[in-house]
C-alpha cells in the first residue's frame, strides 16, 4: 500500500484576517481548500492538541489545560511532556491497525515524551546540578540529536519563550522538519506523517494587538519562513494540512480570580523568606489560571455554592461551569476544576494570588513556566517599568557564561502589558482558528467549519486508512 506522506503544521494563532499576511500560504489554500476549525473548550494548545490528535473531547482525552492541580500529588503543574497523560489512540497509532510500519514525526507538539512516534522532536532544557538551566531538546532517536545539533545549532530555547521569542525557534522547527521530510532520522524514509508546531505568532499577537501591524508583520515574516518547507513538500508530493488551535483576541481586563478567593478567606498562602507560597494543602479554593479559563478547585462540596457566587460576581466572569456545564462543553473530567471559570471576551486570568508585590514569591518576576501556579503571559515582556531591565538580564547572562547562579527579575507584575488573549470559544471570524490544505479533496463534505475532533478521521480518509 502507497500512503501518500502528511505534513501537519500547528501554526499558533492562524485566522483568516492573518491569512491575509500570509501570501506563500494563501495561495496553497486558494489551490487547495480551506475552511474554519471548530475548536474545543478550552482553546488552549494543549488541550486543542490533544483533541486534535485523538480525536476526542478534553472530557475523554483528559487534557483539561495546559495544566491543571494533580490532586494525588497536591501540586499544580503546568507544560508537562508525558504523551501517558493523554488517554486516547492517536493518529499514527490508529494508522498502525491497518498499516503496519506506518512511521510518524512529531517536531514539537506537546505531550511529546514517551510517545509512540517514530521520531521525536521536542525543546528540554539541562538542569543543572548548580541550579542553572542551559538549553537543549529531547530527541528520539538519540543520534538524531547530535545530527540535528551539528546542521543547525542547539535548540534556541530562550527565543521559544519569554521576553527573547522571536522567529528563531519556529525557524529551527522548520529547518528540523525539512530535514525529516528527506529522511534524517528513518534511515531515509519519509514519514506517512509528520507534525510540526510553528508558535511565532502567538508571541507578538500577545504582546500587541491581534489586529495591528505587529501582527500583520509576525505572520509575513513567518510565511516567508515557511515558504522553503512547502515548496519542498510540494516537490516530494507531501500533501501540506495546516491548521491553529486558536485565534487571539484583544486582552483588556486582567481578573485577579486568585486574588478574590483569598479575601474572601478561602484561599490560603504560606511564607518563606517573607515571600508568600500559595497553600493548595490547605486552601479551601483556588484557581489554575489558564489563559482566559480558570479550573476552581473546592476541597469541601458543601464550598461550592459559596465559591460560585463569589466567581459569578466577579467582573470579568462570563460564565461559571460545574459539572453539567462542563460537559455541555465537553470538559467534564476528573481533573477538571470542580468549577470552570469562562472570563468574558477581552477579560483574561491571572494567577496572582499575593495582595502586597513585596511579598510576591521568587519565581513572579521571572520566566518560570514550571513553578508557577498558572499560566503568565507577561513572561513575554522585559519589565517596562524598570528603565534597566536589559542591563540587568545581561549583566544575569554573563553570570551564568561563566557558571555562575543568577535570578532573572526580569518580568513585570502589572498584567496591563499584555495586550492579547485566548482560550475561550471564538467570538467571530478575528478569532475563529482555521484549517487549511493543499489538497482540494480534503475538506469536500465538511462543511464551512471543521471540528478539531474530526482532523484525525480526515487525516487517515486522505490516507486511505479510513
Amino acid at each position: 500500500m502507497t500512503t501518500r506522506p502528511i505534513l501537519l503544521l500547528d501554526i499558533v494563532g492562524l485566522t483568516a484576517p492573518i491569512l491575509k499576511n500570509m501570501p506563500r500560504l494563501a495561495a496553497l489554500a486558494s489551490k487547495g481548500a480551506q475552511a474554519s476549525l471548530g475548536t474545543v473548550l478550552p482553546a488552549v494548545t494543549c488541550s486543542v492538541q490533544s483533541s486534535i490528535l485523538t480525536g476526542t473531547m478534553p472530557s475523554e482525552h483528559g487534557i483539561v489545560g495546559n495544566g491543571w492541580y494533580f490532586k494525588g500529588l497536591g501540586d499544580i503543574y503546568l507544560w508537562r511532556q508525558h504523551n501517558k497523560l493523554v488517554h486516547g489512540e492517536k493518529i499514527w497509532e490508529t494508522a498502525r491497525r491497518t498499516q503496519p510500519g506506518y512511521l510518524a514525526a512529531n517536531v514539537g507538539w506537546w505531550y511529546a515524551m514517551g510517545a509512540t512516534t517514530d521520531v521525536t522532536i521536542t525543546p528540554r532544557p539541562i538542569y543543572h546540578a548548580d541550579g542553572r538551566k542551559s538549553a537543549d531538546d529531547y530527541v528520539r532517536p538519540p543520534a538524531l540529536h547530535d545530527d540535528l545539533e551539528k546542521r543547525l545549532g542547539v535548540f534556541p530555547l530562550f527565543q521559544y519563550w519569554g521576553p527573547t521569542a522571536t522567529i528563531t525557534s519556529s525557524q529551527w522547527m522548520i529547518d528540523a522538519t525539512r530535514y525529516i521530510l528527506e529522511g534524517g532520522g528513518t534511515g531515509g524514509a519519509v514519514p506517512e506523517l509528520t507534525m510540526t508546531y510553528l508558535p511565532h505568532l502567538d508571541y507578538d499577537l500577545q504582546r500587541f494587538d491581534p489586529e495591528g501591524p505587529e501582527a500583520a508583520k509576525a505572520a509575513a515574516e513567518l510565511d516567508a519562513a515557511l515558504t522553503p518547507l512547502l515548496d519542498q513538500a510540494e516537490a516530494q508530493g507531501v500533501t501540506v494540512v495546516a491548521l491553529a488551535e486558536y485565534g487571539l483576541s484583544a486582552a483588556t481586563k486582567p481578573v485577579d480570580i486568585n486574588r478574590a478567593l483569598r479575601r474572601a478567606g478561602l484561599l490560603e498562602v504560606y511564607v518563606q523568606q517573607g515571600l508568600e507560597q500559595l497553600d493548595p494543602w490547605t486552601s479551601r479554593a483556588f484557581a489554575v489560571a489558564d489563559h482566559q479559563i480558570a479550573h476552581v478547585y473546592v476541597d469541601d462540596p458543601e464550598d461550592i455554592p459559596a465559591v460560585r457566587a463569589i466567581l459569578e460576581a466577579l467582573d470579568g466572569v462570563d460564565e461559571v461551569l460545574d459539572r453539567e456545564g462542563q460537559a455541555r462543553y465537553g470538559l467534564d473530567h476528573e481533573r477538571a476544576g470542580d468549577l470552570v471559570a469562562v472570563a468574558e471576551p477581552g477579560a483574561w486570568f491571572t494567577y496572582y494570588f499575593w495582595l502586597d508585590d513585596a511579598k510576591a514569591p521568587e519565581y513572579a518576576r521571572g520566566v518560570d513556566i514550571h513553578r508557577k501556579p498558572g499560566y503568565d503571559p507577561s513572561e513575554l515582556f522585559f519589565n517596562p517599568s524598570d528603565p534597566l531591565v536589559k542591563v540587568k538580564a545581561a549583566a544575569n547572562l554573563a553570570k551564568k557564561a561563566v557558571g555562575l547562579r543568577y535570578a532573572m527579575n526580569a518580568i513585570s507584575l502589572d498584567p496591563s502589558i499584555v495586550k492579547g488573549t485566548h482560550g475561550r470559544l471564538p467570538s467571530g471570524p478575528a478569532d475563529t482558528p482555521i484549517i487549511l490544505s493543499s489538497d482540494p479533496t480534503f475538506l469536500v463534505g465538511e462543511g464551512d467549519t471543521v471540528p478539531a475532533t474530526s482532523v484525525k478521521g480526515l487525516i487517515l480518509k486522505a490516507q486511505g486508512l479510513r
